[in-house]
């Protein structure tokens, strides 16, 4: 809609200064023609913006003018608020911060709005953690989301999980991800990933450093999620589950894709597994609704503590010691 673009434009210019109409163009997924004519319908309802020409040229805003954000739909408003985590952004420091933001987008809404706000606060509240996750611990995120900010160097004393457990790692921080409620930094060189709370010691000596240009954060997470489910994942069950029997992840996955039914109505489907050790306990939980088929080293695993389960409850007089 022309209203809703119309916002657009004031808002790229009141936050990114000066742009070019095909900067504008580009931004927006319109012709340069159209920007022409929003900029033409701008002027024409008293915003004060002008135009220069020439290389450096482009449209900008008169200095000190500033919107109020009476363009928000509804569902814009409200997605506002819910985006607003306020136990992360507690934990970066943040917490005071996003409540006075809030407060003042709240004040700037219309009247009408102001309500649609208000009702995802009351009715939506995010919680990353899963429910058996113990909470995060990381005393130093604080300093690390500064270091990041402001492209500055940490000197950190960080717990492995290989010897040796304790190093000294220099890191260039690129950025924070928060995942299923822990933080993790990735910084360079390499870049490569750490947890924030196996950071023991940390030490910020005012060293900045030049992040690489281009450098895009959410494609690295994606990538290096890939990376770590392949790795994980390397061997491969074949099981049977029993109807209505479901697996987690990328075995479920595999199930839905792969599985075939049995003419006892039971699903036969090939799975990836992180190892044996792994898979014996989760194929365990499932009890008599999975079979394992293969490989024969997992198969007789289970069929080993199954046989030394059924030997310790096979007397059910018995007085539960040695």
């Amino acid at each position: 809609m022309k209203s809703s673009r119309l916002v657009s434009i004031l808002l790229l210019l009141q936050t990114r200064g000066r742009m070019t109409a095909a900067q504008l163009a580009e931004e927006l997924e319109v012709s340069v023609r159209t920007v022409y004519r929003d900029v033409e319908a701008l002027g024409a309802a008293g915003v004060p913006l002008y135009g220069d020409a020439g290389h450096a040229g482009g449209y900008r805003l008169l200095d000190g003018y500033r919107t109020r954000l009476t363009g928000l739909t509804a569902d814009e408003a409200e997605a506002l608020f819910l985006a607003g985590a306020p136990g992360p952004a507690a934990q970066l420091g943040l917490g005071s911060v996003l409540a006075a933001a809030q407060l003042k987008v709240r004040a700037a809404l219309p009247p009408g709005l102001r309500p649609h706000a208000d009702r995802i606060s009351g009715r939506f509240h995010l919680d990353a953690p899963g429910w058996y996750a113990d909470a995060d611990h990381a005393p130093h995120l604080p300093a690390v989301a500064d270091a990041v900010w402001n492209s500055r160097v940490l000197h950190v004393r960080y717990r492995g999980w290989r010897e040796p457990t304790d190093v000294d790692r220099r890191l260039e921080p690129y950025g924070l991800v928060l995942k299923a409620g822990r933080w993790y930094v990735v910084a360079g060189p390499g870049p490569r990933t750490y947890r924030v709370d196996q950071i023991l010691e940390l030490a910020n000596r005012d060293e900045e450093f030049t992040r690489p240009e281009g450098f895009d954060l959410a494609a690295y997470w994606a990538a290096h999620q890939r990376d770590f489910h392949d790795r994980l994942h390397h061997g491969e069950a074949v099981v049977r589950l029993a109807p209505g029997t479901t697996l987690s992840g990328p075995a479920g996955e595999a199930v839905r894709r792969g599985g075939r039914t049995d003419d006892d109505g039971w699903t036969r489907a090939t799975v990836p597994i992180e190892s044996v050790d792994h898979a014996h306990a989760e194929f365990l939980r499932l009890g008599a609704a999975v079979e394992v088929l293969a490989p024969d080293e997992l198969r007789s695993r289970i069929a080993g503590t199954v046989a030394e389960l059924a030997r310790r409850y096979g007397n059910s007089g018995a007085s539960g010691g040695d």
